[in-house]
């Protein structure tokens, strides 16, 4: 299904491109034209468009549902940096969370791929190992908050 899933994740980024970062389609309409069934474009939307991927997925269920993408723009005008940092990152954020959060900056060309390593390195289990695994993941969200706060001033 990997390939599936591969197929469906392109169609919906040059669907999104097309739309200028916005697409609304059936969620039925969906499977239909791949022949799936609708919980393989749930799986494709839960693992491949998430905020930490620089996307935001609004859905509506039933016979007449919907699935709304919108493709986060980082442009200040566009969204919010600062709010999307906070709503992104959250109270806790796991290491690959943050990872996925620095590859959407560094493609939207909000850090560079230098800026991208030294963050995700700083926010590495090594680099936190001396800090007790219970809080971990709040430790880290704080850190990259204040790491990503610091690119707004």
């Amino acid at each position: 299904m990997a390939g599936l899933s591969n197929i469906i994740e392109e169609f919906l980024k040059e669907m999104l491109e097309e739309n200028n970062g916005r697409l609304e389609i059936g969620r039925n309409d969906l499977a239909n034209q791949f022949d799936c069934a609708p919980s393989q474009i749930n799986y494709v939307l839960t693992t491949r468009f998430t905020p930490y991927k620089g996307y935001y997925i609004e859905s509506r269920r039933g016979g007449s549902g919907y699935i709304r993408i919108i493709k986060l723009s980082f442009e200040e005008e566009d969204v919010q940096l600062e709010e999307m940092i906070y709503n992104s990152i959250g109270t806790s954020i796991t290491k690959d969370k943050a990872g996925s959060l620095m590859k959407a900056l560094q493609e939207e060309d909000i850090i560079t791929e230098r800026e991208n390593l030294m963050i995700r390195h700083a926010l590495e289990d090594q680099s936190l190992q001396r800090v007790p695994v219970n809080i971990r993941n709040k430790v880290r969200a704080d850190l990259l908050r204040g790491i990503l706060l610091a690119f707004l001033r």
